[in-house]
């Protein structure tokens, strides 16, 4: 016989209705959406949601797990990262493979599933990056998009170790158009920025302070507009990771205007954190040695601004965890040895309700649509990022009668700090459903250890 379950009373967000409804749910996905109080089917599993929001599970897809970076590798594995977001609300997650040292695009995308398989419990896909586009690297591109890796990632930045040349960037971005892929991109201006960091090291300013200032928001502003440049010239798409700036918004604005195939993300950090933590004594600014780095207050508006309008779609975690300890290990004494990175994608979902939905920046439909629906759709995720039928029952619930308080002595992240220290917001993550199967309680995950699946997803 099969199984249904059946979440009752509980309001239904989607990114364009709200709904009293209940959801039926068999063998993992969404049957139908609507009243079913007098249904009978026999062996029917009820369970109740009363005065609860039952959203899209959150579709992250910025993150960095178990990735080696900057001299060592990123703190979560798959197992604990994926468990971190399925306590947070998310059930599915595109991560970056990154490049190997010597090896081909195709190897390296064969070693990144060996790290996630078995071992995630949510549902994920890859962003295939490049580093080095070595002869005919790009003949591999067909055969990555193929296997349901339908999108890149190139980086403007770290000259010597991640970046590409402007050349080899049009190559990608053309390339990668003609196998029906996309490209995301890391805009920033890496060799003007190599120059300010030498100049702050002669001076003797080698703390983690100085990261900020050596990635001014001109840096950001100006390789946006440099790369929509290339991609108009290459005719390809373009999506844009991580912007943080007034200037990223006002161009991505203007080519969207156009009607360009340009894209844009922030993350929760850009949005809800002052560059004044660069200010904290000793080393402790490490913690927030980001890239690009946390900005003022007239850029976090800028942002804001851009989501409601809809000229950034997505918000992302940028989950690239390394403790603090390692920062230090590897940076204390030349802040451009230090990994760049934090965590993120535990509390995502929930920073984002408290700082846009509760602060009245954006309605609770627009918060589904920046941490579900338009991710999952600008990707290709096409089972996910909606409660309706024929969906995966990938569901989030959400008691804004709750409160979360954030510590890194309770998180699941495998970190030993959170930027959000302290934090008590309203709102809580009561229950998790992944595939209809409740993986997630009240902040414990209860699933079963590696059930994640990898998630095809089509080219554009």
């Amino acid at each position: 016989m099969t199984a249904y379950t059946l979440l009752t009373g509980g309001t239904v967000v989607n990114s364009t209705t709200t709904v009293d409804a209940d959801v039926l749910i068999k063998d993992g996905t969404i049957v139908a959406v609507g009243s079913f109080d007098g249904i009978a089917i026999d062996g029917l599993d009820r369970i109740d949601h009363s005065g609860s929001l039952l959203v899209p599970g959150g579709v992250d897809v910025h993150t960095h797990i178990d990735s080696p970076m900057m001299g060592t590798v990123t703190a979560d594995d798959f197992e604990s990262a994926t468990r971190a977001a399925a306590c947070g609300g998310t059930t599915a997650v595109v991560d970056f493979a990154m490049q190997l040292p010597g090896k081909t695009l195709l190897e390296s995308l064969e070693a990144h599933h060996a790290k996630a398989q078995g071992k995630a419990v949510i549902d994920y896909g890859f962003h295939m990056c490049v580093t080095d586009l070595y002869d005919n690297a790009v003949d591999e591109f067909p055969e990555i998009v193929q296997s349901g890796v339908s999108s890149f990632k190139v980086f403007m930045a770290y000259r010597g170790t991640l970046m590409l040349h402007d050349g080899a960037l049009f190559d990608v971005l053309r390339e990668s158009s003609k196998a029906g892929g996309q490209v995301c991109v890391h805009a920033e201006n890496g060799d003007v920025i190599d120059r300010l960091a030498a100049d702050l090291i002669a001076d003797g300013r080698t703390g983690p302070a100085s990261h900020e200032i050596s990635r001014p928001p001109s840096t950001e502003v100006e390789a946006v507009r440099r790369a929509i440049r290339i991609a108009r010239m290459a005719d390809a798409p373009l999506y844009f990771v991580h912007l943080s700036t007034e200037g990223s918004v006002e161009a991505v604005a203007e080519a969207r205007a156009n009607d360009w195939a340009i894209a844009g993300e922030t993350c929760t950090h850009y949005l809800t954190l002052d560059r004044a933590l660069y200010d904290q004594p000793g080393f402790e600014a490490a913690k927030v040695v980001l890239t690009p780095p946390l900005r003022t207050q007239t850029h976090r508006d800028a942002l804001w601004r851009g989501l409601r309008a809809g000229s950034l779609g997505v918000v992302s975690s940028d989950h690239c965890p390394f403790c603090l300890a390692e920062k230090r290990r590897l940076g204390e004494h030349d802040f451009r040895l230090i990994p760049n990175g934090g965590p993120g994608v535990e509390h995502r979902m929930m920073v984002m309700y408290s700082e846009g939905v509760v602060q009245n920046r954006i309605s609770m439909q627009k918060f589904v649509d920046l941490t579900s629906t338009a991710p999952a759709r600008q990707f290709g995720l096409t089972s996910k990022g909606a409660i309706a039928a024929g969906f995966d029952a990938d569901i989030t619930v959400l008691d804004p009668r709750g409160r979360t308080t954030i510590s890194a002595a309770t998180q699941q992240q495998r970190m030993d700090y959170t930027p959000y220290e302290g934090w008590t917001i309203p709102g809580a993550v009561t229950a998790v459903y992944s595939r209809g199967e409740l993986i997630a309680k009240d902040g414990q995950y209860i699933g079963e250890s590696g059930r994640g699946r990898f998630v095809t997803r089509a080219g554009q």
